[in-house]
């Protein structure tokens, strides 16, 4: 097969893919395009975190058609192989899969300087695994490596581009999600070739911490192993009002570079007042303890203002759309919980959830939206008006989906009223740990970036 060439094959399921990926996510935000070079040979190189989503989120949203080089052990003879090369995916041999087989890494070094000297697109995660967690994994040699070894076989002739892409999710693995994708500034294989040919380990180690620390500045990487998940916590509680705080409008992408501040000002505190850390983690568990207890969010008692209004208006939209929620609930349910409900309970890495989320979204829900339109047929008169409910199907379970998220925004805030109306004492205890918390961390913050700034 020859990877460097345009695929109309590949063209077409990257449509039908593409409106998948679409339905499965609520919003997908784009930065940095203005930064992947035209008419020169690319490596994107991100971060990974999330199993399949993390190459959709590049291939589906770029112009390019990138060859993605991938573990050998995942090519399996039959049919396997034979979708993995036509998705433009190249085996890369370890060690571990027996030196004799490091061999055959010549042809896949081969393919890839073809690829790179038609100005085409390879891909490679620098981690060589993902994390299933908001924080980057060491980076390996792969990428210099091969970068350096194409420039050498083509006589330093390529000047090859690295773009850093930072993938940021608002849940791994929910449906209805937000991802942010970040182009980072590329990094010229170039400034790296002098040193290459006069110390080799050198200049990949050189090239291997730049891609880091571009990769570092464009998704939350939080650092630390001892906190990471209550740093999380504090993230998940705190962020919004973090954001306010600074004076600036919420949006999807200003919470993404506050929290990304925010983490990054809690790494540094986990060194500089390790005690005062270990106090506000405390607060923050109680807190969210609280929350448990009473079945609320912490964003419910920031945004308390008019809050009978807003009960009321969400129940007029809901009554609205319920037949739309009905009408798409029925088409959907079958194949979301027969997809839903295996998943949660055989996987145990999350990481391939959204994996097993988008197989069934491109496989199994249009086989049954077809076989549902053949069981009601008999009911709908024309071809026209059967094809119309056909296609309604995906775009009225999107619709559902929101309809079931507004339901519950409703519940909670009628359970915040209710609290607040009938168990005063147990709504002002709550008021009490969330203002605590907030206070504390203001305070923690504040004199944090006092010290940066000393």
């Amino acid at each position: 097969m020859k990877y460097e060439k345009w695929s109309w094959g590949y063209w077409c399921l990257k449509q039908y893919v593409r409106f998948i990926d679409w339905i499965i996510h609520k919003k997908t935000i784009l930065t940095g395009e203005e930064n992947i070079p035209q008419n020169k040979p690319i490596l994107f190189a991100p971060n990974h975190q999330n199993a399949l989503s993390d190459p959709m989120a590049i291939l589906l949203h770029t112009r390019f058609q990138p060859v993605w080089l991938a573990r050998a052990d995942i090519f399996k003879k039959g049919i396997i192989t034979l979708l993995l090369r036509f998705l433009k995916i190249m085996p890369v041999y370890r060690l571990r899969d027996g030196k004799e087989q490091l061999a055959k890494n010549d042809k896949t070094f081969s393919d890839s300087i073809k690829v790179l000297e038609n100005n085409f697109a390879l891909a490679l995660f620098p981690e060589a695994a993902h994390s299933a967690k908001r924080q980057m994994l060491s980076h390996k040699k792969a990428v210099p490596r091969i970068v350096f070894m194409a420039e050498e076989k083509a006589k330093e002739n390529l000047d090859i581009h690295i773009v850093p892409v930072g993938i940021y999710y608002s849940s791994y693995w929910k449906f209805n999600r937000t991802v942010i994708v970040n182009f980072g500034e590329p990094i010229r294989v170039n400034h790296f070739l002098d040193e290459y040919q006069t110390n080799s380990n050198a200049a990949t180690m050189a090239l291997r911490d730049s891609i880091y620390t571009s990769i570092d500045k464009l998704t939350i990487n939080i650092k630390s192993k001892t906190f990471y998940t209550d740093f999380e916590l504090i993230r998940e509680l705190y962020g919004k009002h973090f954001l306010k705080r600074k004076g600036e409008e919420y949006s999807e992408i200003n919470l993404f570079r506050s929290d990304r501040e925010l983490t990054h000002k809690l790494d540094a505190m986990e060194t500089d007042r390790p005690e005062e850390v270990n106090t506000v983690i405390r607060e923050a568990k109680a807190y969210n303890q609280l929350l448990k207890k009473y079945k609320l969010r912490s964003w419910l008692l920031e945004n308390q203002k008019n809050n009978f209004v807003k009960i009321a208006g969400n129940k007029v939209l809901l009554i609205l759309g319920l037949p739309v929620f009905l009408f798409g609930f029925v088409f959907n349910a079958i194949p979301f919980f027969a997809t839903d409900i295996p998943v949660r309970k055989k996987i145990k890495d999350r990481a391939f959830w959204s994996t097993f989320f988008l197989s069934s979204g491109i496989i199994l829900f249009p086989i049954v939206y077809l076989l549902q339109l053949w069981a009601v047929s008999g009911f709908i008169p024309g071809i026209w008006l059967k094809l119309l409910v056909l296609a309604c199907m995906p775009f009225s379970g999107k619709i559902a989906f929101r309809w079931y998220v507004v339901w519950l925004k409703t519940w909670g805030r009628g359970r915040l009223f209710n609290l607040k109306l009938f168990n005063k004492k147990g709504y002002n205890n709550l008021l009490t740990a969330q203002n605590q918390l907030f206070e504390k961390l203001d305070k923690l913050i504040s004199s944090q970036t006092l010290n940066s700034e000393l």
